[in-house]
C-alpha cells in the first residue's frame, strides 16, 4: 500500500496548529508520511505575529518522511489555498489526505484513510472519504452516503478533477433537477441555501462547491462511523467557524472496519444524519444553544 501524503493548511492560529500537529504525529503512520503543509499569508499588522508564530511552529517538526512547507506571500484565503493545493498535490501523487490547523485526529486515522484510498482506488462510485462524523450512536463502524465533510478528508485524483468551482453553475444545476431538498437532507440542513450564499459572495466556501460537485454527478462518500477527528476551532478564533459545540465529538481510538456489503448509499445512515441535522438546527435548538451561550458568559 503506498501512503498518501498529508496536506495541512494553516493561517494564524498556533494554538491550534501545534495540537493539530501533535495529534497528526501521534497517528501509526506519521513516520512514513509525507506533509504538505500550506501556510497561508497575514493580512495586516493585527495577525501578522500569530501567522508569524504559526511559521516557527511548522518549521520546527519532524517526525514525518518528508515535509515540505508552502509558505504564501500574501494573504489568498482558506479557498483558493485548498483548491490551489490540493489540485497540485493531488496531480503529483494522484491521492490527498487534506487537514485543516483545528483538526485533531485519531491515532488511527491515517491508516482509515490510507486504507480505504487503497481499497476504493478504482471504484468510481466513490469519491471521497471523510473522517468526521457526528456523535450518533447507531451508525455501523463506515458506511456509504451522498455527503461530503471537510473536517480530516481525502480523495483521488480521478475524483478532484470533477471538482466544479462554479457555484452558480452548481446551483443552477440543483434547481434545474428539483434536487434541492435531497441535497438538504429532506429540508433539515440548508446547505442549497449554503451554495447561494457561496453564489452572492456572503462566504468562501470551498466545500459547499465539492459537496454540491459530488452530489451531483451521484458519487458517494466513504464515512467513518466513530469519530477520527475532533474539530477544536468552534471558539470564536476561526474565520469560519464560530462558536457551538453540536459538533463536539470523542475521538474513537480504535481501528475501523472499512468492509462495505454494497457499493450503494447506506439509507439507514442517512436517515440518522437526517435526524441529527434535524435535532441540532431546528428554531428551537439554535435558541437554545444561544441562551446557553449567554449565561455561560455571564
Amino acid at each position: 500500500m503506498s501512503l498518501a501524503p498529508v496536506l495541512l493548511f494553516t493561517y494564524n492560529r498556533p494554538s491550534h496548529t501545534r495540537q493539530t500537529l501533535e495529534a497528526l504525529m501521534n497517528n501509526k503512520l506519521c513516520s512514513e508520511t509525507e506533509l504538505y503543509i500550506f501556510s497561508d499569508g497575514y493580512k495586516n499588522n493585527s495577525d501578522k505575529n500569530d501567522v508569524k508564530e504559526v511559521r516557527r511552529i511548522i518549521h520546527s517538526i519532524d517526525g514525518f518522511k518528508k515535509i515540505c512547507i508552502i509558505e504564501n506571500g500574501n494573504n489568498i484565503g482558506l479557498a483558493k489555498n485548498i483548491i490551489q493545493g490540493v489540485t497540485r498535490i493531488i496531480n503529483e501523487h494522484g491521492k490527498v489526505i487534506v487537514l485543516e490547523d483545528d483538526l485533531i485526529t485519531a491515532p488511527h486515522f491515517l491508516t482509515f484513510m490510507n486504507e480505504a484510498l487503497d481499497r476504493f482506488e478504482d471504484e468510481d462510485r466513490i469519491g471521497h472519504i471523510q473522517g468526521f462524523i457526528f456523535p450518533i450512536e447507531e451508525l455501523p463502524e463506515s458506511f456509504l452516503i451522498k455527503w461530503t465533510g471537510s473536517w480530516g478528508w481525502a480523495t483521488w485524483k480521478r475524483a478532484w478533477k470533477l471538482f466544479n468551482p462554479d457555484g452558480k453553475e452548481l446551483l443552477n444545476e440543483i434547481k434545474r433537477r428539483k434536487l434541492s431538498k435531497q441535497f438538504d437532507f429532506n429540508g433539515k440542513y440548508p446547505f442549497t441555501r449554503m451554495l447561494k450564499r457561496q453564489v452572492n459572495g456572503e462566504n468562501d466556501s470551498w466545500a459547499i462547491r465539492w459537496n454540491a460537485t459530488l452530489f451531483l454527478n451521484d458519487i458517494l462518500s466513504l464515512n467513518a462511523g466513530r469519530s477520527l477527528v475532533r474539530n477544536i476551532g468552534f471558539d470564536g478564533s476561526g474565520i469560519h467557524s464560530g462558536s457551538d459545540d453540536i459538533y463536539s465529538t470523542d475521538l474513537y481510538k480504535g481501528k475501523l472496519n472499512i468492509n462495505i456489503p454494497e457499493i450503494s448509499e447506506n439509507k439507514k445512515a442517512r436517515r440518522a444524519i437526517m435526524k441529527y441535522y434535524g435535532q441540532t438546527n431546528s428554531f428551537r435548538a439554535k435558541l437554545k444553544r444561544r441562551i446557553n451561550r449567554f449565561l455561560r458568559s455571564r
